[in-house]
């Protein structure tokens, strides 16, 4: 279990743009993900990596379902990549997504991506590289089946769990987490940092659900957005792309995950005033996200 942690209650702002500012400039994310049956959360996440403030957004997906997600998201760039004779993503598909890499500044990686051997050597490819990555859904799940994956990682990384994949990924029943979140946080922190230096690249848990926790076992912020509205298919995604976005602009992680967090709640109460709780999907979040980075803009 970690010392003293010093908790967070302010979140950043960010600073206005320039007016020669171009695209170049607001970060080039990388999406990883997306699999049949699952074709709206990379679109959902490359949607709202755009919407959070991206200057360029690719998705990298099995080339069974690029094109179907490329509809989805007229304003991301994408690359297919490369499956064997059983729709399954075959070998060539990591070097694909590295070459790419190269040219982002943030990736991405998990949503709709199903679970498989292809999906695990492509979460392992993207620790092992050097920019940082946002974790999440069958990311999380796929991580899970990876021996001591956070001793293998040389890149920042944000992990973006709902109870069910923190679970997985900790071994403790969903009852025990929630019933002490912020506890199951630190300690679980503190073991996947445990062999950690100051010069190991910063590692950043944010679990989800009703007062979502942000932490790097030295800080820790509880957001105070939200309702339960948000609990519908496709939310996490949002918020992952939103992240990726905040880090691309120039955030470092924690600050990154904070505001990203407030503002994907506070845009999700927004859209619940004039749609109500019930009646609240994940595009209703994408579509209020720009009232509520008005808020947080210097």
């Amino acid at each position: 279990m970690p010392g003293k942690v010093e908790r967070i209650t302010e979140v950043p702002k960010l600073p206005p743009r320039r007016r020669e500012g171009h695209k170049g400039e607001y970060g080039r994310v990388l999406v990883v993900g997306g699999s049949r049956g699952m074709v709206g959360a990379v679109a959902l996440t490359a949607n709202a990596a755009l919407r959070g403030g991206a200057g360029l957004v690719t998705f990298a997906a099995p080339e069974t379902v690029q094109l179907t997600i490329a509809a989805l998201c007229p304003c991301a760039t994408s690359l297919p990549l490369s499956c064997d004779e059983s729709g399954l993503l075959g070998p060539e598909s990591v070097r694909e997504m590295l070459d790419v890499a190269k040219q982002c500044d943030v990736l991405a990686v998990g949503p709709g991506s199903a679970v498989g051997v292809g999906q695990q050597n492509l979460v392992l490819a993207a620790l092992q590289q050097q920019r940082c990555v946002v974790l999440d859904a069958d990311g999380l799940n796929n991580l899970a089946h990876l021996d001591e994956w956070w001793a293998r990682r040389n890149c920042p990384v944000i992990l973006t769990p709902h109870p069910g994949e923190f679970s997985r990924l900790t071994g403790k029943d969903i009852a025990q987490i929630q019933s002490d979140r912020e506890g199951a946080v630190l300690s679980a922190m503190g073991e996947w940092t445990a062999q950690c230096t100051p010069e190991s690249p910063p590692f950043i848990c944010v679990l989800k659900g009703a007062g979502t926790i942000v932490s790097d076992t030295k800080r820790l912020y509880v957001n105070q957005t939200g309702n339960p509205g948000m609990a519908s298919g496709g939310s996490g995604d949002v918020l992952t792309g939103l992240i990726a976005a905040l880090l691309g602009q120039g955030l470092e992680p924690f600050e990154a995950a904070s505001l990203g967090v407030h503002l994907h709640g506070r845009a999700g109460d927004l859209a619940a005033q004039q749609l109500s709780e019930a009646s609240l999907i994940a595009s209703d979040i994408l579509g209020f996200l720009p009232q509520a980075m008005i808020e947080v803009v210097e």
